[in-house]
C-alpha cells in the first residue's frame, strides 16, 4: 500500500532529503514553492551550467533564491551544515557530484534538526547517503496530450526512513502555482 502523497510532500522539516534523476531540479523548485521566505541554493564552481533564479519564476519569486557558488563539495557541505544549523532560511539545496559519506550526511541531519531547517541534496542516480531521511527519483514524463507541457513528472520515493515507499504522477499547475497528483496517461 502506498502512502498518501500529502504525508510525504512537502518534505518533512528539520531533516535532509535527496532527489535524483532528470527531474530533480524541478523537484527542488516545486519544494521551494511550498515554503515561505528565502532559500539557499549551493552549486560547485566547476559546473558549466548556471542556475538563473529567473528560470524558477513559474514556481516562486526569484528574489527569494540565494545562489552561492562554492569551491568544491567539501566547502559546499560545510556551508550547508552552517546554514541548516543557523535556521535563517527554511530550505537549503545543494547539488552534489560525488557520493555523500555517512559521517557528513549525519552531520547535515543533526544540523537540520538543530536549526529546524529542511535540506535537499540533488544527487546523481545511485549516489545516495544512508543518512538521508528520504530519497526521491524524479523523472519527466512526456505530455501525451501534446500541449507542450513540460511539467508532468513521475516522482518515486526509493528510500524512506519514516514510512513506506510510493510513486505518483504529478503536474505543476502554472496558473494556480500548486502541485497536483494526476493519474498516469492512458489510465
Amino acid at each position: 500500500m502506498r502512502p498518501d502523497f500529502t504525508s510525504c510532500f512537502p518534505l518533512r522539516k528539520a531533516r535532509v532529503h535527496e532527489a535524483c534523476g532528470a527531474g530533480a531540479t524541478g523537484f527542488a523548485a516545486i519544494m521551494a514553492a511550498q515554503i515561505t521566505g528565502p532559500l539557499l541554493w549551493l552549486r560547485e564552481g566547476w559546473r558549466a551550467e548556471i542556475l538563473n533564479p529567473v528560470g524558477l519564476a513559474a514556481f516562486l519569486d526569484p528574489a527569494r533564491v540565494l545562489v552561492a557558488q562554492v569551491k568544491d563539495q567539501t566547502e559546499g557541505l560545510a556551508v550547508m551544515e552552517e546554514a541548516l544549523r543557523d535556521g535563517a532560511v527554511p530550505l537549503v539545496v545543494i547539488e552534489l557530484g560525488q557520493p555523500l559519506d555517512l559521517t557528513p550526511g549525519r552531520r547535515l541531519q543533526l544540523a537540520a534538526k538543530a536549526g529546524r531547517t529542511t535540506g535537499l541534496c540533488l544527487i546523481p542516480e545511485g549516489m545516495g547517503s544512508n543518512a538521508a531521511e528520504t530519497r526521491w527519483r524524479c523523472t519527466p514524463v512526456l505530455d501525451a496530450e501534446g500541449r507542450g507541457d513540460s511539467t508532468p513528472q513521475h516522482w518515486e520515493i526509493i528510500k524512506n526512513k519514516a514510512g513506506t515507499l510510493g510513486a505518483w504522477h504529478v503536474r505543476w499547475d502554472w496558473a494556480a502555482r500548486r502541485l497536483d497528483v494526476v493519474s498516469p496517461a492512458g489510465e
